[in-house]
């Protein structure tokens, strides 16, 4: 029998050459590991640099409540596309000036602090003013709330007319996929609605409904909320939308993502049958096209600011480490240690799991760190306290889920840093574009594991759309790009082809219900 050998004396009996060649390839691991990190140091170091510059600049005055700055001042460079029957029309020439609207004063009473409309408002306005159902196809901090909620606001006002003293009935409704979101929408659209005598009322999950229903109760004009907690209310009978003849859908592909399309459906079959549909989404993927032929005109309007492509804020410096799963702790405190030194600037951790965010954040404070974080497993009242101790700065480290990745309008996050990289490039995108807000410079460090390397191909095409280094260990990954999938359906779906039939809208007939 031959005698069996411990791992040593294996070990101790390999040739010289083996021996001489398998401590060659760890030193090499090593070598590539430690320029890894070099390359990284240099870069953060030069991001560090670069934001103290720009965090000297002067505040834009067109950065204000509801977003838009950032858009304003780039927009000249960037693209707009307008499709849709009749869209080339002149009384549809985008607005050179909030003044050029002709909008009565209490009205526009929300934009006086913003210097001149942001594109999608500058093209969105015509449009929705004369009664246009449309797609707005825009980045997240864009000026997208108010780019429908001064049409919204013109619209109840031409519904209601000169009538006073009766209670209000929601004639507008505005569907939301997080409660962070609907709750930052239902602000803008509060302070905006005030001067014209508008009520507006926020449904959300994670909260009691007792105040949300004495709400509906007293009077409303505008509902806006997420789909869950709306299908309740609905049900309940305390949340009546059939007199809603102006629906907004915002982020309709993250709502989707999420799984809302069968509440998304239930809801919109409550309201008029005779409304004007308004659908903002940054991306632009099967299910929601779907959405849209079934709810909409056959030829909507559609305004796509920039490109339908996914593409990152160029303001933005993107930073990728490829490293082992077991350093991110320790290359996190790093990071912080370089970023977040005076602990007063804002910095945003991004992480994949709500178990996850507990962990880091409970890591960080015992290293000493101040941090809140927000995901699904948290209290809405803590979610709540958690975002507001962050935009104030009195919290300025906060770790997330992804449900901080979109439309919150959080000023000045000078560094993103991707924890663990997300499911999706899409979401990438999305999670960077919370700093480089602005017009200001931002920095996204982003950690990259073998695990990720299946979105290598869609991550260096992003890095190189946006000018940005691709480091050599991202490259070994491979750049093949997987063919594009249905989120909700995998590969197995037919293509939208341009000889497509055309849409049917679906209409329904009026609630019997008071």
């Amino acid at each position: 029998m031959g005698r069996k050998l411990s791992a040593d004396q294996a070990e101790a009996e390999l040739p010289r050459s083996s021996k001489k060649e398998k401590k060659s390839k760890k030193d090499k691991k090593r070598k590539l590991a430690a320029e890894a990190e070099a390359e990284a140091e240099a870069a953060a170091a030069a991001a560090v640099e670069e934001v103290a510059k720009s965090g000297k600049k002067k505040k834009r005055a067109e950065d204000g409540p509801g977003g838009g700055g950032g858009e304003a001042e780039n927009g000249a460079e960037k693209a707009v596309a307008v499709t849709g029957k009749g869209s080339e029309d002149t009384k549809y020439a985008p607005l050179r000036s909030f003044s050029a609207a002709e909008l009565p004063s209490q009205v526009l009473d929300c934009c006086k602090e913003f210097a001149r409309p942001s594109p999608i408002q500058a093209h969105a306005w015509p449009f929705l003013l004369d009664g246009r159902d449309f797609i707005g196809i825009a980045a997240t901090g864009s000026g997208k709330t108010i780019a429908f909620g001064v049409p919204a606001l013109m619209h109840i006002r031409q519904k209601v007319g000169g009538k006073t003293g009766k209670k209000a009935v929601p004639r507008c409704l505005v569907l939301s996929p997080t409660r962070e979101l609907a709750q930052q929408i239902a602000d803008v659209l509060s302070e905006a609605g005030t001067p014209c005598g508008i009520n507006s009322v926020c449904l959300y999950g994670g909260t009691s409904k007792g105040p949300q229903i004495a709400a509906l109760k007293s009077g409303v004009d505008i509902v806006i909320g997420t789909p869950g907690r709306m299908k309740d209310l609905i049900e309940m009978g305390v949340c009546k939308l059939n007199e809603v003849s102006f629906v907004v859908l915002d982020e309709a592909d993250r709502m989707l993502d999420l799984g809302f399309e069968p509440e998304v459906r239930a809801i919109l079959s409550q309201t008029s049958s005779v409304r004007q549909m308004v659908m903002f989404s940054a991306t632009w993927p099967l299910a929601v096209h779907k959405l849209a032929q079934e709810f909409m005109d056959p030829n909507p309007i559609k305004v796509v600011i920039g490109s339908e492509d996914l593409a990152a804020n160029h303001d933005v410096m993107q930073i990728v480490e490829v490293l082992d799963d077991r350093s991110r702790d320790s290359r996190l405190l790093a990071l912080l240690d370089k970023y977040h030194q005076a602990q007063s600037n804002r910095v945003l951790v991004f992480v994949l799991y709500k178990k996850e965010a507990a962990r880091v954040e409970t890591m960080l404070q015992r290293r000493g760190w101040k941090a809140v974080s927000v995901h699904g497993d948290k209290a809405q009242h803590d979610r709540t306290k958690a975002l507001s101790l962050f935009k104030e700065g009195k919290c300025p480290l906060m770790i997330a889920t992804d449900v901080a990745s979109r439309g919150l309008d959080i000023p000045d996050v000078e560094v993103v840093i991707n924890y663990s990289y997300p499911l999706t490039t899409e979401d990438y995108v999305h999670r960077i574009g919370r700093t480089g807000r602005a017009g200001k410079k931002g920095v996204a460090h982003t950690f990259f594991t073998q695990e990720n390397k299946g979105l290598a191909g869609e991550l260096v095409n992003v890095l190189r759309e946006a000018g940005q280094v691709v480091p050599q260990a991202l490259m070994k990954f491979g750049t093949h790009v997987k063919k594009k999938e249905s989120k909700l359906y995998g590969s197995h779906f037919k293509e939208i082809t341009a000889d497509a039939p055309k849409a049917t809208k679906i209409t329904f007939g009026d609630s019997d219900e008071d």
